[in-house]
């Protein structure tokens, strides 16, 4: 029995010692926290129950050269979904609502499936005040089912300018990754034309709001009033070189025709009017729509979403026949009173190349007035593939222009080297030149490059790289003008008066092939051109500049489909140039003329 006291007694020890032990180590522990780290911790509580929300910044605004409004921002509603408090069944109850495709969240939840649960995935942009009425009515059966108020594109000012502007969407998982730090998921960002060029512009600077939560993530109310909110700052206005009225006029001229307008002011590269035909909607991508309308966008036959006029090539036909006349007279070759005579094509070997028809007795400044293409298959033989090729390179065929907007195509310029890759060294013969000097064959351009070929020529040589940006206002509301190259092309005045000589007879004799759209109140020099088109009918193509001794503006048409260029081309040209100088149009005054000059010319 004693021994057993003891045994209880030193147990009873031990067990006392150890409560006292913890007891003073949590005492001495509390004693820290509370009163030794007692700010450390305060500030810690803080945190935990205030909440960081980032806030977007407006995207800068388009204006015009007069800075008329071209494109701006609305504020939208943006339905949102947290996958973890989501409740999947509900799908087709909202799918039904909003007015989109079976399958749409299920498709959208399961492409952001990579990130977190717990952060929210935009549905849909732009919907409406009874769906947001209905949101709030039914919010405590639809868990992880909110809407936020962002801002989206506005595009309600009177032009399209769907391959101008381009659009933006969310970040893709690919750019995240490549601009980390930049932008947030959910973020959006410029994805084609003017706004993934000028993104760095056109973003703003995110702000900070802070907000007091409860254990629940509950929102209770603003921290300190919003005393450490940053509001954001808003992106960069851009001030483009169109002009409203006459991207408005182009525009309407292309309604239901596929192929291209560009407009430019000759001595300084500023783009007037950019159309490429058929457009779209922008607004589709200022929403977040149903995937089938989109996949319908893509995969329309006529592509739509396709930039023709920076990226399509077409034979220039006719209206590259000048290049030739320039070669041979800066080097010498000929004289601008050199002539030919047609009698309705050219007997090369064994193949007869023909004319639109017998122009008779033909010298420089006729050759480009009735367009003879039996002057040019006559000259190309004596200038040779390098002496053109190197000309034409001059006025910027063959590689890209360097317009600001990221897709543009370079063109195809047929040289000895390429017709050597293609067919063989020595394996092709001079036939191939009598077809490149008048613009056809293997010889493809873009209407972008034509439209700096026509202002090359109104200018005297010397033009700017094109572009759409003239300058930018900063957040002081300061405009910083923009620069851009010199694009130089050295041919004597003597020999380009020759070429503006028989431009302008084009329209403004009755035997040239434009004399359609001869006007008294303006005269506009010009040169009409047939693109060949193996798939269908040919394509019409006219480039122009007015007035025609102090140039303003400089066109290049391309209507695909559409035969002679005097016939549809031109006129579209008139009605731009006119639209621009004189602020009217004249197509009801001046109709196209289905005559005798359109019939007979069928000017390549």
């Amino acid at each position: 029995m004693p021994i057993f006291k003891e045994t209880y007694n030193l147990r009873k020890r031990i067990f006392t010692g150890i409560i006292v032990a913890v007891s003073f180590i949590l005492s001495l522990q509390l004693f820290k926290m509370q009163i030794l780290e007692y700010s450390f911790y305060d500030k810690r509580s803080k945190i935990n129950s205030i909440k960081k929300i980032e806030v977007d910044a407006p995207r800068g605004v388009f204006f015009d050269r007069n800075m008329e409004m071209l494109v701006s921002n609305k504020p939208s509603f943006t339905l949102q979904i947290i996958p973890d408090k989501f409740d999947m069944t509900k799908i087709p109850l909202i799918e039904n609502v909003i007015k989109v495709d079976s399958g749409y969240i299920k498709s959208i939840l399961y492409k952001k499936r990579k990130y977190s649960k717990f952060v929210p995935r935009k549905i849909k942009r732009g919907i409406s005040l009874k769906t947001i009425a209905w949101l709030e009515e039914q919010h405590e059966f639809l868990p992880g089912v909110n809407y936020v108020i962002e801002l989206q594109r506005d595009y309600s000012f009177g032009i399209k300018g769907s391959h101008i502007f381009g659009y933006t969407k969310e970040i893709t998982a690919a750019r995240l990754k490549k601009y980390k730090g930049d932008y947030l998921r959910g973020d959006e960002a410029g994805a084609s034309g003017l706004e993934m060029q000028y993104e760095n512009l056109l973003r703003g600077i995110k702000g900070k709001k802070y907000i007091v939560v409860d254990s629940k993530r509950k929102t209770i109310g603003s921290y300190l009033n919003g005393e450490r909110d940053v509001k954001p700052i808003k992106g960069n206005d851009l001030v483009l070189t169109l002009d409203k009225q006459t991207q408005q006029i182009a525009e309407s001229l292309m309604v239901k025709r596929k192929g291209a307008i560009v407009a430019i002011e000759p001595a300084t590269g500023e783009i007037l009017a950019f159309v490429s035909a058929p457009e779209y909607d922008l607004s589709l991508f200022a929403s977040i729509t149903s995937g089938e309308t989109l996949q319908k966008l893509f995969n329309n036959p006529d592509k739509a979403l396709f930039n023709r006029a920076t990226m399509s090539i077409y034979p220039p036909g006719s209206t590259v026949k000048m290049i030739a006349a320039l070669a041979a007279l800066e080097d010498n070759i000929v004289t601008k009173n050199w002539r030919i005579n047609c009698g309705g094509g050219y007997q090369l070997g064994d193949r007869f190349f023909g004319c639109t028809h017998v122009h008779g007795k033909t010298n420089m400044v006729k050759s480009i007035e009735e367009s003879c293409n039996t002057y040019y298959y006559q000259l190309i033989l004596k200038l040779g593939i390098d002496r053109w090729s190197n000309f034409v390179s001059q006025f910027g065929f063959g590689r890209k222009t360097g317009i600001d907007i990221p897709e543009e195509s370079g063109g195809i310029l047929p040289d000895r080297k390429y017709f050597n890759k293609i067919y063989g060294k020595n394996r092709w013969t001079e036939g191939y030149l009598l077809n490149i000097v008048i613009g056809q064959g293997q010889f493809n351009v873009t209407p972008v490059q034509l439209a700096q070929y026509v202002s090359l020529l109104a200018n005297n040589g010397r033009t700017k790289t094109p572009h759409f940006l003239r300058g930018y206002i900063n957040r002081n509301g300061e405009l910083h003008k923009t620069k851009y190259d010199d694009v130089i092309v050295d041919i004597s005045t003597s020999s380009l008066d020759v070429i503006k000589t028989g431009m302008y007879d084009v329209v403004n004799k009755p035997e040239g092939t434009a004399f359609n759209i001869h006007m008294k109140e303006l005269k506009i020099a010009g040169k009409t051109g047939t693109s060949q088109n193996p798939f269908g009918k040919d394509h019409s193509v006219f480039i122009a500049y007015a007035p025609f001794d102090n140039p303003k503006i400089a066109v290049a048409v391309v209507v695909e489909n559409a035969g002679y260029g005097s016939a549809t081309a031109a006129p579209i040209a008139r009605d731009i140039i006119t639209t621009y100088l004189l602020r009217k149009t004249v197509s009801p005054k001046y109709p196209v003329l289905i005559n005798k000059t359109t019939e007979d010319n069928n000017e390549n």
